[in-house]
């Protein structure tokens, strides 16, 4: 029989979510080089479908989904594919993975769209999902993980969807001001 050990102690640490939420959000400079890991989620990392040289819309598919574990990346700026590389990444190892370094030129130019606006309330199960799934939305709980396989109700009905904005870091409020500024 195995025995559960009890663990006393961790670290408590007090809400300073008030500093965080006394402004509202405010756009980000747009940087002159954006650096994009080709693996940002759980999974295997996006396979790119763009080359060094080439120009790219903001919103433009810059890699593929490999598999279902997998999330495409788009590019967050208009610009130009400087290097696909590996380059150190956020990690705790100060490890390198492949990247996608883009100049940007900093004229925000956007893909035509695809699609016009569309009635969610009108579409399948399944094509919400492929929208998800092509959109690259992942969770961010920490492993990044692709919403559309979250979302797959493996052949059960849905009839309520619950949008979880809840925090648990002492200092994040990001999810908690969108809701504040932007909720429908």
């Amino acid at each position: 029989m195995h025995r559960l050990f009890q663990f006393k102690g961790g670290v408590v640490l007090k809400e300073h979510k008030k500093d965080s939420t006394a402004i509202p959000v405010q756009p980000a400079k747009l940087p002159p080089r954006l650096i994009l890991p080709l693996k940002q989620h759980i999974g295997t990392p996006a396979e790119p479908v763009v080359a060094v040289g080439d120009k790219v819309l903001k919103g433009q598919l810059i890699a593929r989904a490999g598999d279902a574990i997998c999330a495409p990346l788009h590019a967050p700026s208009s610009g130009t594919v400087l290097a696909i590389a590996d380059h150190p990444v956020p990690h705790a190892s100060g490890m390198s993975a492949p990247c996608i370094i883009i100049d940007t030129d900093g004229e925000e130019r956007w893909r035509p769209r695809e699609r016009n606006v569309f009635n969610f309330a009108e579409l399948s199960a399944q094509e919400l999902r492929g929208i998800i799934r092509d959109a690259g939305i992942v969770g961010l709980g920490g492993a990044g993980f692709p919403a559309a396989v979250k979302l797959d109700p493996r052949g059960h009905p849905v009839d309520t969807l619950i949008l979880n904005g809840a925090e648990c870091a002492p200092y994040i409020t990001c999810d908690e001001m969108l809701l504040r500024e932007h909720a429908l």
